[in-house]
């Protein structure tokens, strides 16, 4: 009887410290194996992430004059010397005299349907005086030159017995 009852204690005494020794290190176990698992999926995810983006940047390389273009016509800053400059060089090439310029607005971003923009855009007031036909080749260098320029309104006038007439002209530039 007494090996029996001996029996039976050492068996509890064996359940008891499975349950409250053994049991909780698996659970651990299984615990930290699963974060194992999590961290190598989020790891191989991000390596799948790398190489996806090695491969766009190796793509965007065939496209570096395409992107230099519009990185011309949409400079970072307005750049206001180098357009100041640009515009005395265009109207003194077409025959024109740069007689004005002003600065009238800096707006900082530009909503576009509804959805705010980065794009910022700078607005100029332009004189300039000569004759008709330079005018025209003018505003096709405008046209024409790399930068993003919008001609918003036009006005002229020319005095009584002169040949040279008076443009004033409003643009608006954009940049980043």
């Amino acid at each position: 009887m007494n090996r029996i009852i001996v029996s039976i204690i050492c068996l509890l005494i064996t359940f008891i410290l499975i349950f409250t020794l053994v049991l909780p290190k698996k659970e651990d176990l299984n615990f930290s194996q699963k974060k194992v698992e999590e961290k190598m999926a989020e790891i191989q995810f991000k390596e799948e992430y790398f190489l996806n983006l090695s491969k766009i940047s190796e793509e965007l390389k065939n496209y570096t004059l395409n992107l230099s273009k519009i990185d011309s016509a949409l400079p970072e800053d307005p750049e206001l010397p180098l357009l100041f400059d640009f515009l005395q060089h265009s109207s003194s090439q077409s025959g024109l005299v740069l007689t004005e310029v002003n600065c009238l607005a800096l707006t900082s971003s530009v909503k576009t349907e509804g959805y705010p923009s980065e794009i910022k855009e700078t607005e100029l007031k332009l004189t300039v005086s000569g004759p008709y036909s330079s005018f025209k080749n003018f505003l096709s260098i405008l046209e024409k030159s790399a930068r993003l320029i919008e001609v918003e309104s036009l006005s002229f006038s020319a005095a009584p017995k002169e040949e040279s007439i008076k443009f004033d002209l409003q643009i608006k530039v954009h940049s980043y």
